[in-house]
């Protein structure tokens, strides 16, 4: 999938389970969501990533049927939403925002209350749900005693009731603590293991990069770029980790290498950005070869990969340039 923002319509295929064309969201003269062309594959973690008021729970509330959208189409699980809302969101489960529910009831009370209007078979899956989530112990505890982490995980539970096909999760790390991320890192992890999708939104970059296969990433209502995390990274900035025999000596000769963009020490060695416009295999080579010549023994020498949080900066401060 391109790494460029996508601005061809694609058909519409078995292999997406999310498909928008030109989505778009207006409140009033304020546009929320701009023509956002979104293609979600089936049996993948994807994420939409974007800072805060960036659109992307407008985004969901419009796929799952909650806001009407102003232009544009959509489909979910190959069918059109909201022609054929019922159907389609009969196999997704869903986060909006944070979760809520009836405080007076337990956590296992509640899940029983939303089974009751679905099929008979979603009562049955409410032990499991609450096992995936970490949640067994303190099932038949009363909400209202609940941290936010565990509504939150509460509500993947309730999400799960669907044995849903898509998760659609909207910033659902919020309030959880770094075990509770770990925990719910592999769980994504293992709904993807199963042959299901989800859908996350959220403005933790790293995190993303973590649970994630693919990305979109959008800015002010718009989608920039999507495709896999190694696409993305992979078009930013070539950078490449050098450790030596004198760090210093090896900073101030590379600091003039017509290669190098920029060079600057660390505790883990001297990491180097070249110029975009340079030939990355043929400066390594060069640039290893003058670190030699000038008596340096090299420990360390390996090409880096942008992380994805470094690829949204550059990306979006280039946007905020040309604005």
């Amino acid at each position: 999938m391109s790494t460029q923002a996508t601005n061809g319509r694609k058909e519409s295929s078995g292999t997406f389970a999310v498909e928008t064309s030109g989505l778009t969201k207006r409140f009033g003269s304020r546009v929320a969501v701009a023509e956002v062309d979104l293609h979600v594959p089936r049996g993948s973690a994807f994420g939409y990533l974007g800072p805060n008021g960036a659109g992307k729970t407008t985004l969901i509330r419009m796929l799952l049927g909650l806001t009407q959208a102003t232009a544009g189409s959509m489909r979910l699980l190959g069918r059109p939403v909201p022609a054929e809302r019922a159907a389609a969101l009969a196999r997704v489960g869903a986060i909006v925002e944070e979760p809520h529910f009836h405080g007076h009831l337990t956590g296992r009370e509640n899940l029983s209350v939303i089974a009751a209007a679905r099929e008979p078979e979603a009562h049955d899956r409410i032990d499991s749900a609450l096992t995936r989530v970490g949640l067994s112990q303190r099932a038949d505890e009363r909400v209202k005693r609940y941290s936010q982490g565990m509504r939150q995980r509460l509500g993947v539970a309730r999400s799960l009731l669907a044995d849903p096909e898509l998760l659609i999760l909207d910033e659902p790390t919020n309030g959880l603590d770094p075990a509770g991320i770990h925990e719910f890192r592999a769980m994504i992890h293992g709904f993807v293991a199963e042959g299901r999708t989800v859908l996350l939104s959220s403005h933790l970059l790293d995190e993303v990069e973590k649970i994630c296969d693919q990305v979109a990433i959008v800015d002010r209502g718009r989608v920039v770029m999507q495709g896999s995390i190694e696409e993305l990274a992979t078009g930013g900035e070539q950078t490449i980790l050098i450790a030596t025999s004198d760090d210093g000596e090896g900073l101030a000769l590379l600091s003039e290498h017509r290669a190098v963009a920029v060079a600057t020490s660390g505790p883990d060695g001297i990491r180097v950005a070249l110029h975009p416009d340079v030939e990355a295999e043929a400066a390594a080579g060069d640039i290893g070869r003058r670190l030699v010549l000038a008596g340096l023994a090299i420990h360390r020498f390996e090409p880096t990969r942008a992380s994805l949080e470094q690829r949204f900066l550059e990306i979006t401060s280039r946007l905020e340039e040309a604005a």
